[in-house]
């Protein structure tokens, strides 16, 4: 399936078969025949042969497939960046997987009508998933599915649900296991934009703040981050007394929030002008105030304008955007007094079209989804300076949309 570069999950894909695959370098996957199935399990252990090739210390990357109906893993050696694929698991539709941080449990979000959530547990040893669970999200019956973000606040037992099809954002029980309980609000958000991609509103992110008392609402369709009041008891998003909401330019598709560590400066990235955006956070009043604006874009830049998905370092002094009209990553650098933006490196992202990317837990590693070209790209940190340097490492994965990390216990 051919997806143009600046595509937002707002349709479910062709479903094609799993295959078994090989680690490489810079390996792209050719072609698959269609089929179609859902949450089924492929992969009860690994081969002898590889289960005996096991680093001691190691890691599993889950990596969603936009279209594929299937999830991949891939076992991650962090001491010296090896990764070996597993091929897939299991078939299942998977536009976001996100994993528990301490539990051997993966939340898997899908594009079926209904805004399914399917759990599975992982068997830390072959990579294996079984399903343990499952549940809808949607609150308008009969809706055109398509999920495009789940976030997982184990601290505040929610997961957080971004609907892109429906323009819907909904909050989920946690339970203390990692299971999944009752949906407990899902608000619908209205709008639209000057983009034909616009016509109505498209949630593509939803974030709490550091308090726990807000959720922000990234909306692609309606231009703007919408503030929405959250209950930290009853696990509740809800509108509040009036309408909060920060409106970006129009046409620009907010897509990705993030909060740094100091608590009151929010990064937005913007999809359709592929620009950035320094916000500053008053956790009092609920309100996003415009600081500094920067683009993603090469100099020079002409065609597709896409910017799609957005990381800071666990420190706070970096920032990660991947560009996919560009071909690109982009670092910047900031500054610990104002928190605003200056950019300190390009590169290419060894493939095409960067879906998303994702930051080893460790620091040392950024993990790139590569959605046209099929890959997983690995690009080492440095960890003083931010920087990126590409390893050559890469292994196939069919239209990889997402990258899940489990930390296997030691």
């Amino acid at each position: 399936m051919n997806v143009p570069p600046n595509a937002s999950p707002d349709a479910p894909g062709n479903q094609r078969p799993p295959a078994p695959l090989r680690s490489s370098r810079r390996t792209v996957l050719a072609a698959f025949a269609a089929t179609a199935t859902t949450a089924v399990p492929l992969l009860a252990g690994t081969p002898a042969d590889a289960s005996a090739r096991q680093p001691r210390d190691h890691d599993l990357l889950y990596v969603g497939t936009w279209g594929e109906n299937q999830l991949h893993a891939v076992r991650f050696d962090p001491a010296d960046g090896s990764m070996t694929s597993l091929g897939a698991v299991v078939e299942v539709s998977s536009n976001w997987v996100v994993a528990h941080p301490s539990r051997p449990l993966l939340h898997v979000a899908g594009a079926e009508p209904g805004g399914f959530v399917r759990t599975f547990r992982v068997d830390d040893r072959s990579g294996a998933l079984i399903k343990t669970g499952e549940i809808e999200t949607e609150a308008v019956d009969g809706a055109s599915g398509g999920l495009s973000y789940i976030g997982l606040d184990t601290s505040r037992g929610v997961l957080l649900v971004a609907d892109f099809a429906t323009g819907s954002a909904a909050a989920v029980t946690v339970r203390p296991d990692g299971s999944l309980g009752a949906v407990t609000s899902s608000i619908q958000d209205t709008g639209s934009g000057p983009n034909p991609r616009q016509a109505g509103p498209h949630v593509h992110h939803v974030v709490l703040d550091p308090s726990g008392r807000f959720g922000l609402v990234a909306d692609f369709g309606a231009d703007r981050v919408f503030v929405r009041d959250y209950d930290r008891k009853t696990r509740r998003l809800s509108a509040g007394a009036s309408e909060r909401s920060y409106a970006t330019e129009p046409g620009s598709g907010p897509r990705r929030l993030a909060f740094h560590p100091n608590g009151w400066t929010v990064y937005l990235l913007n999809e359709l002008t592929a620009d950035i955006e320094t916000l500053r956070w008053d956790a009092r009043t609920g309100e996003l105030t415009a600081r500094q604006r920067m683009t993603t874009n090469a100099p020079g830049h002409t065609g597709t304008t896409s910017a799609a998905e957005l990381a800071l370092s666990g420190d706070g002094r970096h920032v990660y955007v991947s560009n996919r009209g560009d071909n690109t990553l982009v670092v910047f650098s900031v500054d610990p007094r104002t928190g605003l933006l200056s950019e300190a490196q390009r590169l290419s992202c060894g493939g095409t079209t960067p879906w998303s990317l994702s930051l080893h837990p460790g620091g040392r590693w950024l993990f790139v989804a590569n959605k046209a070209s099929g890959t997983v790209n690995l690009f080492r940190v440095d960890q003083r300076s931010g920087l990126l340097t590409d390893t050559g490492i890469s292994v196939p994965v069919p239209a990889a949309d997402c990258v899940a990390i489990h930390r296997v216990r030691r």
